[in-house]
């Protein structure tokens, strides 16, 4: 298929040797894209909130939350942008001050999206981050500057933000609904990137693409990672449907970087493109990773790009699907400036950025003797990437799973997926309404595991207790106590208690 749009790059087969035509070549002369990276000098540093006046909005930011919380929650869909169009309206429309990057997909949107953040921070910009949901605090959803919000500015900008969102409420029709909090929360995000000020915003979809609140902008360049069945009872239960409102991200003229696809989601992903006139890359043809070393605390890589080929790659988080999260990152940061055959980001530059990227829940280690990692897979898609990198990345010599799953996940596809790569699991909850009670979740385990794999738990602290003693546990005095892990598992939510457990502050 003829790539379509403003940008072309050259062909770079990834996984296949076959020809396809050489696209135009741009014309500028051979230097890099984007800006120079920064050299932080004396005084950049950001100024820090007063303790005081910081505590007060801590205690503000509370109110805040069960008053958003009285609207309709981030697991309804309400198929409209009219709400939020209106909002931003009355808003002066503060998300046409700075160009979007948009990113969407069912698995790695999060991770993805704190690469490309690191990648654009690390070229000279100030970026403005908008992902959900949260691990341990409402604030980490709004970054700015790398790091999320402080509760002050959180507070303000809602009080500021509150009247506009009260007319919305006031001119619905009367069977229509208020602003949801995904709204509210979009809005939010929006008006703190204007006021910072930021030079881009990067945008993590919530639910869907077409509807979501955030696709209220053109998005200059939208990445999709890879797309699975997940949220059925709201975007489908087959993965074109789900492919379809997703691709709707995909905007008139932008730029279209994808994830490797099953081929019946790519197929809806290209038609998409063809509509709106969009450029296209895809992973494994026009970008993708080259080669792969596992390493301690990560992996090396080479990765393809848009415009040309980054070696030596050091990313501190593991497994085969980050790699290609930072190549869809890469490529989506490329994209953005403009890359092409001609045109490269800065190659140091690249590499110091993915060499301090931190991704907190994903694989994090928060403890040592024994290892204790976190990991915020919600999903049979997720779970199976994480078994897959337990199974050939460590050399654990018995490792415990804690699990808390919400209840309208599917709790069998995840048990499924970790069964292979632990000797037991203990089921749990976590603190949300939706977590599923720790007696069902036993009763989905043990048909998978067997009744003596399996151990109940009501609280998460006792949980991670139990799995450390049955770590510990040995009836051989020779066997070695080193070597053994517990990780914990099943929900974003249980991924940020277990770190606030651990004394890990939000990031």
């Amino acid at each position: 298929m003829t790539l379509r749009g403003r940008t072309r790059w050259e062909y770079h087969p990834v996984h296949d040797d076959r020809e396809d035509e050489v696209l135009d070549e741009l014309s500028e002369e051979q230097l890099a894209a984007g800006p120079m990276p920064d050299t932080p000098e004396a005084g950049d540093e950001p100024i820090e909130p007063d303790p005081e006046e910081e505590r007060r909005a801590q205690q503000e930011l509370l109110r805040v939350e069960a008053e958003l919380n009285q609207r309709w929650g981030e697991t309804k869909i309400a198929p409209t942008l009219k709400r939020i169009t209106a909002l931003l309206n009355m808003m002066g429309e503060p998300h046409a001050t700075y160009p979007l990057i948009q990113i969407a997909g069912t698995n790695g949107k999060g991770s993805v999206a704190r690469m490309v953040d690191a990648l654009l921070t690390r070229m000279g910009l100030r970026v403005g981050r908008y992902t959900s949901p949260h691990l341990q605090v409402v604030t980490e959803r709004i970054s700015v500057d790398g790091s999320p919000v402080s509760a002050s500015t959180y507070v303000d900008a809602y009080a500021d933000l509150l009247p506009f969102v009260s007319m919305v409420d006031e001119a619905r029709a009367a069977d229509a609904p208020r602003m949801t909090k995904f709204e509210v929360l979009t809005a939010l995000a929006f008006s703190i990137f204007a006021d910072a000020p930021v030079e881009v915003a990067v945008l993590e979809t919530g639910m869907g693409g077409t509807w979501d609140a955030t696709n209220v902008g053109e998005a200059q360049v939208a990445a999709i990672t890879p797309i699975s069945r997940d949220h059925v009872e709201y975007l489908g239960s087959d993965v074109a449907s789900i492919a379809k409102e997703k691709a709707g991200v995909i905007g008139k003229d932008g730029v279209a970087v994808l994830a490797e696809q099953d081929p019946e989601v790519l197929h809806v992903l290209m038609e998409r493109a063809v509509e709106v006139d969009a450029t296209v890359a895809r992973a494994g043809h026009e970008f993708g990773v080259l080669e792969r070393e596992k390493g301690v605390g990560g992996q090396q890589l080479k990765l393809q790009g848009l415009g040309g080929v980054y070696e030596d790659v050091f990313l501190p988080v593991h497994g085969e699907h980050q790699a290609a999260n930072a190549a869809l990152a890469l490529a989506t940061v490329e994209a953005f400036f403009g890359a092409g055959p001609d045109r490269q980001l800065v190659v140091e530059a690249v590499r110091e950025a993915f060499a301090d990227l931190a991704l907190p829940g994903r694989l994090e280690p928060v403890r040592g003797a024994p290892t204790v990692l976190l990991d915020a897979a919600h999903n049979p898609h997720s779970a199976q990437a994480l078994a897959a990198t337990v199974d050939t990345e460590f050399a654990f010599r018995r490792l415990v799973a804690v699990i808390g799953v919400l209840d309208d996940k599917d709790a069998h596809g995840i048990l499924e997926a970790i069964e292979p790569v632990v000797s037991d699991v203990v089921v749990t909850r976590n603190a949300s309404p939706r977590a599923l009670e720790p007696e069902a979740l036993a009763e989905i385990a043990i048909p998978i595991f067997g009744e003596d794999r399996v151990h109940v738990h009501p609280r998460l602290d006792l949980a991670v207790e139990s799995a450390v003693a049955l770590v510990e546990h040995t009836e051989d005095p020779e066997e070695p106590l080193a070597g053994g892990g517990v990780l914990i598992t099943g929900s974003v939510v249980t991924a940020g208690e277990a770190r606030a457990l651990f004394g890990k502050d939000p990031a």
